[in-house]
């Protein structure tokens, strides 16, 4: 038989002790139990307590409203690093471009703004109103919580894509705002670096007993601008400080390389002095000899052939006294060191006596022009006829017949030269309209030969 086990309520059987709160934490813990439920278990079996114990499904629901508030944590936090990185991106393309794309540019970017601070705004709502660390959280507000943290999560994300859509299309604004920042530093430096070079060769060239005060005016005239290259692209825009930072560079340089060539340009006004000077000198013992030359070309030829010469011995004089005081004027302006004076006079100086220099060569040629033909017409008929029978020649090649158009200047040629001829016959004949009239007809001819080329050149 087997023994009946004492009641526990018999008063003859001692009460079993019940236990400490100390021992049921360590049991617990050693269980795996969390600390905070082990403290809430004794209220519980004491028949009482401060909250209701609504088993695991409302932890299950907490944790996932957790794991909601986690992921629209990490969507908020990535939409707003997302829109900082961008507003950097915005912010140089409008420090750089003012056009009409850039300015659109920029009102998109303002409208997404405010797409995400409607969806940011979503997201912190959805915290506030749900307190996940309440210990009487129920279930269904844990499940409340989830979802509208969900859907701000998902909003997020929308608008996340709508940004890096519209991030996208920045690549060409962007790229070029980045080039033009990129060239700034360099051609800011590029600017200081050219105007001190400058700087230091006028220098350099007052050292040497050069004067350069144009130069000087120059160079200080870019001082107003080094000064609005110093207060930087912020105050002025980047476009204009790029364009000023290139233009100071480029009169800085040219500066720079005219006062190093300014002892080379002294050298050679000084040289061109003497030797416009010596070329005067020699053009008036020339323009001397012009006189006796008209006198044997009135005594052998007609008027026709010296006329239009009477003029040449008072214009060369003329013209040879008006360079001799040019010259005297550039010298001063060479001893009070104004280049740009001294070489504008140096050249009229030569102007002028390349022009007396020709018709003084142009009396003494004619004389040996009409020596020749008086002597020898036949050898200018011979020239002339040899470029006509050329130029038939070249227009019948290959041809039965020859074209019209090359055959009537031809034809035309023959009959001025024939006419040229006749003016030779007679006692007093008139050269210089023979050698003028020859002369004509053989480039009349060069015409027709060169048009014949081109063309079948062309055909070819």
């Amino acid at each position: 038989m087997t023994a009946t086990p004492p009641q526990s309520d018999s008063p003859l059987v001692p009460r079993a002790p019940q236990p400490t709160r100390l021992a049921l934490r360590d049991t617990l813990m050693l269980i795996g139990l969390p600390l905070v439920a082990a403290l809430a278990l004794p209220a519980a079996f004491a028949g009482g307590g401060t909250r209701r114990w609504f088993g695991g499904r409302a932890e299950s629901q907490r944790a996932e409203a957790q794991a909601a508030k986690d992921a629209a944590a990490a969507a908020f936090y990535e939409l707003d690093t997302a829109q900082r990185d961008l507003r950097i991106s915005i912010e140089t393309i409008t420090a750089v471009d003012d056009s009409p794309a850039a300015r659109r540019t920029v009102a998109d970017f303002d409208a997404i703004g405010r797409r995400i601070d409607e969806a940011s705004s979503q997201y912190i709502e959805a915290v506030d109103a749900h307190d996940l660390d309440r210990d009487d959280l129920e279930a269904s507000a844990a499940g409340q919580a989830r979802a509208a943290l969900t859907r701000a999560k998902d909003e997020l994300g929308r608008v996340k894509q709508e940004l890096d859509r519209f991030a996208s299309g920045l690549g060409p604004l962007l790229g070029n705002a980045e080039t033009q920042l990129a060239r700034l530093a360099p051609a800011v430096e590029r600017a200081r670096q050219g105007l001190l070079a400058a700087s230091n060769a006028l220098d350099a060239v007052r050292a040497s007993g050069l004067k350069a005060d144009d130069l000087a005016a120059r160079l200080a005239a870019l001082g107003p601008e080094l000064t609005k290259l110093n207060q930087g692209a912020g105050q002025h825009g980047v476009p204009q400080t790029l364009e000023r930072a290139e233009r100071v560079a480029r009169e800085a340089e040219a500066v720079r390389a005219e006062a190093e060539r300014l002892p080379e340009r002294a050298a050679e006004i000084d040289h061109r002095l003497v030797s416009l000077r010596t070329r005067a000198q020699a053009l008036t013992t020339r323009a001397g000899q012009v006189e006796p030359i008209l006198s044997e070309l009135r005594r052998r030829f007609t008027v026709a052939c010296w006329q239009d010469l009477q003029h040449v011995p008072e214009q060369a004089g003329q013209n040879v006294a008006q360079a001799e005081q040019k010259l005297r004027e550039a010298r001063a302006a060479r001893d009070d060191q104004r280049w740009p004076d001294a070489t504008a006079l140096l050249s009229t100086v030569r102007a002028l006596l390349n022009a007396t220099d020709e018709s003084v060569s142009a009396a003494g040629d004619r004389l040996s022009r009409l020596n020749a033909v008086q002597k020898d017409p036949q050898q200018e008929i011979d020239r002339t006829r040899f470029a006509i029978r050329d130029a038939q020649r070249l227009a019948m090649a290959g041809r039965s017949t020859p074209d019209p158009r090359h055959a009537r200047p031809l034809d035309n040629a023959v009959t001025r030269l024939d006419q040229a001829v006749s003016t030779l016959e007679g006692r007093h004949p008139d050269y210089w309209h023979f050698l003028t009239e020859t002369e004509a007809v053989r480039q009349s001819v060069a015409q027709v030969v060169s048009q014949i080329r081109g063309e079948r050149g062309a055909g070819h």
